[in-house]
């Protein structure tokens, strides 16, 4: 007969995982002898070494008793459901390792695939790192809240940046996100993209815009992603630019 550390031996667990089998009811807890311990048995060596081998493939404690209890066709169905479930665990695993190796580079962390090309694209135009963040975070924004209409717009917006005119302009913002509201030189800079504008596709151009609720609007056209006086400066001229030139030709 045997104490619990020579069962727990013989099987290689500790003493305190046969207790929580016990308490489990998953190994039969003998009587204690007349010196006050519990003795096992060549049984126990069997019940434990299956108990434990089955806990060590996956298989949930409190789904145990039903696959060591059942028949081989329904233990096999057990195990099968059991494998099916460990192996999407192991998939979600996975995508949270994918999304921990990538902390460091926030726009694979956040973005999907089509982004994060764009993204890559954008860098090489040698735009400021908070201009930059500024866009990405914009379409985190956009993908959060209308992924469709954002799908559609970041297409649009990737074919411009081979549009040498497009560069320019963003490349004019970024060289005036620190200027001085007053700054003249904003007058340039807002004519082109006023240009621009007449010719780009808009988020108020796509046929679903409409459908979106007024919430959702505010946020998409209300997010800039970088505190600049210049950049609000700048939009106003802008729509003042488009205003007087749409009096003029329409």
């Amino acid at each position: 007969m045997l104490t619990i550390g020579q069962l727990a031996t013989y099987v290689g667990v500790s003493t305190k995982a046969v207790r929580v089998y016990h308490a489990k009811g998953l190994l039969p807890e003998p009587e204690r002898d007349s010196s006050g311990y519990r003795r096992y048995d060549a049984q126990a060596i069997i019940d434990l070494t299956r108990i434990v081998t089955l806990a060590q493939a996956g298989v949930p404690l409190a789904d145990i008793p039903g696959v060591l209890g059942a028949d081989a066709d329904s233990a096999a169905k057990q195990l099968h459901r059991i494998d099916t479930e460990l192996r999407n665990h192991i998939r979600r695993l996975e995508q949270r390792r994918i999304r921990l190796r990538h902390l460091d580079q926030p726009d694979r962390l956040c973005l999907p695939t089509e982004a994060v090309h764009y993204m890559e694209r954008l860098r090489v135009i040698g735009l400021s790192e908070r201009h930059e963040r500024a866009i990405r975070d914009g379409w985190i924004l956009s993908y959060a809240i209308a992924p469709d209409i954002t799908r559609a717009i970041l297409a649009a917006r990737t074919e411009q940046l081979d549009d040498d005119e497009y560069v320019a302009v963003l490349r004019g913002y970024d060289r005036a996100a620190e200027w001085d509201p007053d700054d003249p030189r904003l007058a340039g800079i807002a004519f082109a993209a006023a240009q621009l504008a007449q010719r780009m596709t808009v988020v108020s151009d796509l046929p679903d815009f409409d459908t979106l609720p007024s919430e959702t609007v505010d946020i998409l056209t209300g997010h800039q992603g970088l505190e600049s006086p210049a950049w609000r400066r700048l939009d106003e001229l802008v729509t003042q630019i488009l205003t007087e030139q749409s009096g003029r030709f329409g």
